[in-house]
């Protein structure tokens, strides 16, 4: 079951998405690795910032999560995690699925340049990869996050992507 994650959601968010990120130590840059991959602060700030996250509940258990942010004239999806235990079920499919179903603007995803499981998944599901120069723009322009990361970073948009209508 897939719902609206909530404040009493915090702790289990939190675990989720540093148990999943561990995929990433040894595979992204050393210099953008850190443990936790991602602390509680840093969260807070996120969801502070409109980051809504959707929860996968299975037994009682969040077992996957997933956010999307507003942003003007786009929506991002941001932070999907599944539990390393749960992985290759289907539940980051379903959690896009759920995100993306009734929105009507671009939805545009960042993510680690040297996380290709992660790329093929978005993939498979239509999104593309932009090239670098539309990735910069995109990442400097919607998102907030340090030079190096932009660096080592892609941008993969879905169908209704047009980047002239995101180009102001």
């Amino acid at each position: 079951m897939i719902r609206e994650g909530t404040d009493k959601d915090f702790e289990e968010i939190f675990t989720i998405i540093n148990d999943a990120a561990i995929a990433y130590k040894g595979v992204i840059p050393p210099d953008r690795w850190h443990e936790p991959y991602m602390t509680k602060e840093e969260l807070q700030i996120e969801i502070e910032d409109g980051v809504r996250f959707s929860c996968y509940v299975d037994d009682d258990e969040i077992v996957g999560v997933m956010g999307i942010q507003d942003k003007v004239d786009v929506e991002l999806i941001r932070h999907a995690y599944v539990r390393t235990k749960q992985r290759n079920k289907g539940i980051g499919t379903l959690l896009l699925q759920e995100l993306i179903r009734d929105t009507t603007r671009p939805i545009l995803i960042g993510t680690w340049k040297a996380a290709d499981w992660a790329i093929r998944f978005y993939e498979k599901h239509g999104f593309r990869v932009v090239d670098e120069e539309e990735k910069n723009r995109l990442l400097k322009k919607y998102w907030n996050i340090p030079d190096r990361q932009v660096e080592t970073s892609v941008v993969l948009v879905d169908g209704r992507y047009d980047a002239s209508r995101t180009n102001q």
